[in-house]
């Protein structure tokens, strides 16, 4: 009987040395240890990684989230109709500089865009979070989006493709007015 005891002694020591080395790993994973802090950039820091894109009116950073706000022409939204209103967003949230920011700021959770017209009216929005794009959804991405810069005015196609994958990958809102249903 007493050999018994000591085996459930041991088991449970054991036990909750593994148990305490889990929690230990999950913590340090989340960041919750010292030195194990997740970095978010400040509004200059992600700003930096956009603006080389024109229309870019204002950067935002909310809690973990980067948040992009683009201005879509007017012209543009007359010219290509829904087509184009639904594809703002992608162009930026697909693009190298989204994979650069997600790279160098492991404390963003998301990227958020929302386009607006001249005077403020919001015509789309659409959030990728971190983890949504593996390495090869990155490259496909990557690809998409450049085939619909080059093409997209002469083969509307292209642009069609990248709203179709920006829907498939982000949680997105299209204003009623720019977007009938």
């Amino acid at each position: 009987m007493r050999i018994e005891v000591g085996f459930v002694r041991n088991g449970l020591r054991i036990a909750r040395a593994a148990l305490l080395m889990v929690f230990g790993l999950m913590a340090a994973g989340c960041g919750l240890l010292p030195g194990g802090e997740l970095r978010v950039p400040t509004e200059e820091e992600a700003r930096a990684f956009f603006e080389d894109h024109g229309g870019l009116t204002d950067v935002e950073v909310s809690g973990n989230v980067v948040v992009l706000k683009v201005r879509q022409p007017i012209e543009q939204l007359r010219r290509g109709g829904s087509l184009w209103a639904k594809v703002g967003p992608y162009i930026y949230l697909f693009s190298p500089n989204t994979q650069n920011l997600l790279k160098a700021y492991d404390g963003v959770a998301a990227v958020r865009v929302v386009t607006v017209t001249a005077g403020g009216v919001e015509v789309a929005r659409a959030t990728l979070h971190r983890d949504t794009l593996s390495d090869i959804l990155w490259r496909r991405s990557l690809n998409i989006l450049g085939h619909a810069l080059q093409e997209g005015t002469e083969r509307p196609r292209r642009l069609e493709e990248l709203v179709t994958w920006g829907e498939r990958y982000t949680e997105y809102e299209y204003n009623p007015e720019f977007i009938p249903e």
